[in-house]
């Protein structure tokens, strides 16, 4: 047993579902984030459970193989608020595959199922398409960066390794400007201050749009002419938006995002189809992955020329019309109506027919579907990360539907989900990880059930 702030020398053994690295002190159980196998380490504890508890790494005595060069680095700050940024790239996709083989087997009761090796990316670093940072005020200057773990402490960095370097280039150039203007920084426990957060989205052309979210009901002069100033600067900036945020809330857009200057949205391309983009739209951060992963997961259907496919949790309809290209018809099954709306827009611009978009939710459109002799051959799914309703699933399964691809974010819900689908008769072969948010220790799965 161990006591709290007791400082200990301990041996990390493994890492674990959710990242943390584990290790035994006189048998008992220490988790250790940012912690690597074969560390030998100086840890502090800071709780302790009846059956576990958690420290973080005071001193590295000896590094893990699997350890980046730079050992210098121990704290979640130090790394950006990247949980796998102190795991060379090879082993972070080691042991992400890893975690999908233990919560399909601990949560799935499937140990038998083959896990692929994880889909890695090119470049690990700067794929983000979108970043929020918060502002903050450190000293008499305003800052942006991330929240330091389990607080709303804003801790800045030099650069932000995950973010698009013309993001980076477009934030530092704009706390330039605000804090030569001196413009005020929203304070969340007095709720007064302008400054909450900047939002930035940018394509695969080297075009940004930038969102300055606010604590404010109406757009001053002063706040466009900022932004009319970083777009003179950065010829990069295609569209300019300030959102008006002066709710008491940790959502950072507002109700409303009034459109300043420049093009409404921003365009991206993935295998030909064109997609806009606004303040509000979701669309997937990672491109170059996001192609691997759609592409993989179509190409999981058998015989998909002349099906009859539904999309559930369509979203705004990326994957429905990835798939309008092959298969016969799809049907997008959304409950967030603005999304619906999207897809339905970018199918028209796109010339996409063979898409029938529907707003509500999958149980119950599912079983709309059915009433009206829809023939439906298979089912997509790409839920958040709750994972799928279970009526959802029980529903699949009355109807007989023989195929189902299932797109996750989250492998404990699909391991969840897939002891379900197992008990109501499919199988399951293989696994196929795809890394997505490469320095993090998220993970995307695929796989294909059948009966």
């Amino acid at each position: 047993m161990v006591r709290k702030k007791e400082i200990i020398e301990l041996k990390i053994e493994k890492i674990v579902n959710g990242g943390e690295g584990l290790g035994y002190y006189n048998e008992f159980a220490i988790f250790v984030p940012m912690s690597v196998p074969g560390d030998i380490l100086k840890v502090k504890i800071i709780s302790v459970k009846k059956s576990y508890a958690r420290g973080l790494i005071e001193e590295i005595i000896k590094p893990g193989e699997e350890r980046i060069e730079d050992t210098s680095k121990i704290t979640f700050e130090d790394f950006q608020g990247c949980d796998f940024g102190m795991l060379k790239y090879e082993a972070q996709l080691k042991y992400k595959q890893l975690m999908v083989k233990d919560v399909m087997s601990r949560i799935g009761k499937n140990e038998n199922i083959v896990v692929y090796n994880t889909l890695g990316s090119e470049d690990p670093y700067h794929y983000r398409n979108k970043i929020i940072e918060p502002f903050a005020k450190d000293k008499d200057k305003i800052i942006t960066g991330f929240y330091q773990r389990k607080s709303h402490d804003v801790f800045e960095v030099d650069e932000n390794i995950l973010n698009s370097k013309l993001g980076n280039k477009i934030i530092e150039e704009l706390k330039i400007i605000l804090n030569r203007e001196k413009v005020s920084v929203y304070d969340e426990n007095t709720h007064t201050g302008i400054l909450r957060n900047i939002m930035v989205r940018t394509n695969s052309k080297n075009q940004a749009m930038v969102v300055l979210i606010i604590n404010a009901n109406k757009v001053e002069k002063r706040y466009k002419d900022i932004l009319m100033e970083l777009k003179n600067k950065i010829e990069e900036i295609s569209s300019l938006y300030i959102s008006l945020n002066n709710k008491k809330t940790n959502v950072a857009l507002g109700d409303k995002n009034i459109f300043i200057w420049g093009e409404k949205t921003l365009t991206e391309e993935i295998n030909g189809i064109h997609f806009n983009i606004s303040p509000t739209s979701f669309f997937q951060i990672n491109r170059a992955q996001t192609i691997k992963l759609y592409n993989y997961a179509i190409s999981l259907f058998d015989n998909i020329e002349n099906k009859i496919i539904v999309d559930a949790y369509s979203g705004t309809g990326t994957i429905a019309m990835l798939l309008s290209k092959k298969a016969k018809t799809i049907y997008a099954i959304e409950v967030i109506e603005s999304a619906t709306k999207d897809g339905e827009k970018t199918a028209c611009e796109n010339g996409i027919d063979n898409i029938k978009f529907i707003n509500g939710t999958v149980e119950d459109k599912l079983n709309d579907l059915i009433k009206n002799n829809i023939k439906i051959d298979s089912i997509i799914f790409d839920p958040p990360r709750k994972g799928i309703d279970e009526q959802s699933l029980h529903a699949v399964a009355n109807i007989g539907i023989k195929e189902m691809i299932y797109i996750s974010c989250n492998p404990s819900t699909f391991a969840r989900d897939s002891e379900i689908l197992q008990s109501l008769g499919y199988k399951i072969d293989a696994i196929q990880p795809v890394d997505m948010f490469p320095g993090t220790s998220h993970t995307e799965v695929v796989g294909r059930f059948y009966k």
